[in-house]
């Protein structure tokens, strides 16, 4: 199998897992009331945690390889104040998406690196695959029920919206593997401003969403979210 197919193939399956986390939200149903709110939580938190993970361990480590201090410091900072106006621009319209955005801008400059990455290492390009997968999972779940909190689409229109989602993990595998592995300078800058991004969106919006009243259990979601990235971090240098 070329290392194109397997970009292919292996970035549409970590993208698909958006779309199955949005599934596992539309379903579940748990009770007691209070195991259901608990392990919502829970998920919030645990996709808080693979996407600290994300930026401690993928994005900014490979950023910061290929740039001067000076160029890590902009893009990092641009990243995060961009998405605070875009933050505030949603909250003024009333349709909040933190989730969403959070989601996508970690899904996408991943899915650039993964493709960038088979030109050196098919192996890491896999495990890399793998992490991202995982991390899409509950960022899908959490994602769904948070659109489905503030807006009228259905369920069948989300889960249809976050498949088509998915597509975009091939188009910027691809992209990664021919147009950005010539130029490592681009690529690092990319994978900043999103870490930049993400960090200011779970501290703004997710971690805030994950504390529950005299609950302590959810916060453990963010201990695993993040061990899970630190896992899947060993294995990709092993």
């Amino acid at each position: 199998m070329s290392d194109l197919t397997q970009i292919v193939i292996l970035t549409l399956i970590a993208g698909l897992a958006m779309p199955i986390g949005a599934s596992l939200a539309a379903v579940e149903r748990i009770s007691p009331r209070w195991l259901e709110t608990e392990v919502r939580h829970g998920v919030v938190a645990f996709g808080g945690g693979a996407l600290l993970s994300a930026v401690a361990l993928v994005l900014v480590p490979k950023g910061v390889s290929d740039l001067s201090p000076l160029l890590v410091a902009a893009c990092f900072a641009g990243g995060g104040g961009l998405f605070m106006v875009l933050d505030i621009r949603l909250a003024a319209n009333k349709t909040p998406f933190s989730q969403l955005t959070a989601m996508l801008s970690d899904f996408v400059p991943e899915a650039l690196a993964l493709g960038a990455t088979f030109t050196v290492s098919a192996e890491a390009g896999l495990l890399l695959a793998g992490i991202i997968a995982l991390q899409n999972l509950p960022e899908g779940f959490n994602a769904f029920r948070e659109i489905t909190a503030s807006t009228g689409f259905s369920r069948r229109q989300i889960v249809g919206a976050f498949t088509l989602m998915a597509g975009l993990g091939p188009i910027a595998g691809v992209t990664g593997y021919f147009v950005l592995s010539g130029y490592p300078q681009i690529v690092s800058g990319i994978m900043l401003f999103a870490a930049g991004g993400i960090l200011y969106i779970v501290f703004e919006d997710i971690a805030p969403q994950s504390r529950l009243k005299n609950h302590w259990a959810p916060p453990l979601g963010a201990v695993a979210g993040f061990l899970l990235g630190v896992l899947g971090h060993m294995a990709v240098g092993a």
